[in-house]
């Protein structure tokens, strides 16, 4: 059995960033993600005025529930689109001109529906070239709150960010939402905020959140369930291996370990307990037609061994991959063309039949961290894959492609 472990998760260490920016006093978080999303976040928080020491292990911050402590700043978002999407609505709830941009890759990602929310609840928000898009400018003055209805439908963020923002605002929030897409990533967020100790409370498709502020303390990351991912799929694709991910368990914060429940529809062995998840391989994979709408950052990782299989594999309602950091279904579709492998796709669907993926074979990355993450766990079966950009794993876990590695060789050796 192989122990692989993952570093802590993306979506709870962007959170806990905004939650312990927002609280009152000195949060500490304990294991959080090190990548080039998160940093680009942190000099974010930095740049708009809050204290954040960094030492490994811990990032040490100092709440401010009024709001950052800069009278103006210019924040550079980077590629991430937690930093895009919650940096701006934590700035509104302050005193000031904030101003926001992001990589080429971010601009073209959408936040319409975000921004429209802050400026109904009377945010003033400016978009600086195209509309729905960065840059923007906030010019901030407090939030009163009050009701709201959006459409989460392309991004669940969207809601995540409104939720945080509700314990800052004078009176509350009341979010209503019409369609909500990654739902589970809204559970983490709840559940987050009621650690910091946030009111917040959901009757339907309605959220109450009590203008309470937040409260600093301890927290620690949970290892990211998406990075797991990759491990989990490549220990069900390789015939007598098995992977073990400790702190990922019972009780994990994170939707997309349910990512598991697919792999044994497969045929692979599932374990689950407090300590952590193991995968083992049957030497079988089934096809199967999965809705992943709910998990959908782990599509790519699916398509990419989905050939193995011993049927068609076939991922429905996942529309919004294709407003991801690329347009993942295409990008998957493209990069199994490549190896030989017949591929059909729809609006917000892909169909991958059973084939043996041949190299050599350059994978096109389109800058997307999660294309070379899963075409990756292709390679191990496919020799001769190589990527345009193998450095984009920068985005989430700098050193991936070493551990890959290092799992890979550990697979020879049993062979």
């Amino acid at each position: 059995m192989t122990v692989i472990d993952i570093p802590g998760s993306k979506s709870v260490t962007a959170r806990a960033l905004f939650l312990a920016a927002a609280a009152e006093g000195t949060t500490t978080l304990v294991g959080p993600l090190v990548s080039d999303d998160t940093e680009g976040f942190a000099e974010g928080l930095t740049a708009l005025g809050y204290a954040v020491r960094r030492e490994p292990g811990a990032w040490h911050i100092e709440g401010r529930p009024a709001g950052p402590g800069a009278d103006t700043a210019d924040v550079y978002c980077r590629d991430g689109a937690t930093t895009a999407r919650f940096l701006p609505t934590l700035a509104a709830a302050g005193h000031g001109t904030y101003r926001f941009d992001a990589s080429a890759q971010m601009r073209r990602r959408p936040l319409a529906p975000l921004t429209e929310a802050l400026r109904t609840l009377g945010v003033d928000l400016r978009h600086g070239d195209k509309e729905g898009h960065h840059p923007l400018a906030v010019h901030a003055r407090g939030v009163k709150g009050g009701a709201l209805t959006l459409d989460a439908g392309q991004s669940s963020q969207y809601l995540t960010a409104l939720l945080m923002l509700g314990p800052l605002t004078a009176e509350g929030l009341d979010i209503t939402v019409t369609d909500l897409v990654s739902e589970p990533y809204v559970e983490i967020t709840l559940a987050m905020m009621r650690a910091f100790g946030a009111d917040v409370r959901q009757e339907g498709r309605t959220y109450r959140v009590a203008p309470t502020g937040y409260r600093a303390r301890t927290y620690g990351i949970e290892p990211d369930a998406s990075t797991a991912s990759y491990f989990f799929a490549a220990a069900a694709l390789e015939p007598g291996r098995s992977v073990t991910v400790p702190g990922l368990g019972t009780g994990a914060l994170q939707g997309d370990l349910a990512f598991v429940d697919v792999l044994r529809r497969m045929g692979a062995d599932i374990e689950i307990n407090d300590a952590g998840t193991t995968v083992r391989s049957t030497g079988t994979l089934r096809g199967l037609t999965v809705n992943m709408r709910d998990i959908s950052d782990t599509m790519p990782t699916l398509a990419a061994i989905a050939p193995f299989a011993e049927g068609p594999v076939r991922i429905e309602d996942v529309a919004n991959t294709r407003v991801k950091e690329c347009d993942r279904l295409d990008a998957c579709a493209e990069n199994l063309r490549r190896l030989g492998i017949t591929v059909h796709t729809g609006p917000d669907w892909i169909e991958i039949h059973p084939g043996t993926p041949t190299g050599p074979a350059e994978i096109a990355t389109h800058a997307d961290h999660r294309i070379v993450m899963s075409f990756a766990v292709t390679g191990l079966r496919t020799p001769g894959i190589t990527f345009d950009d193998p450095g984009c794993v920068k985005k989430t876990f700098p050193d991936f492609h070493r551990v890959f590695d290092r799992f890979a060789r550990t697979s020879e050796e049993r062979a």
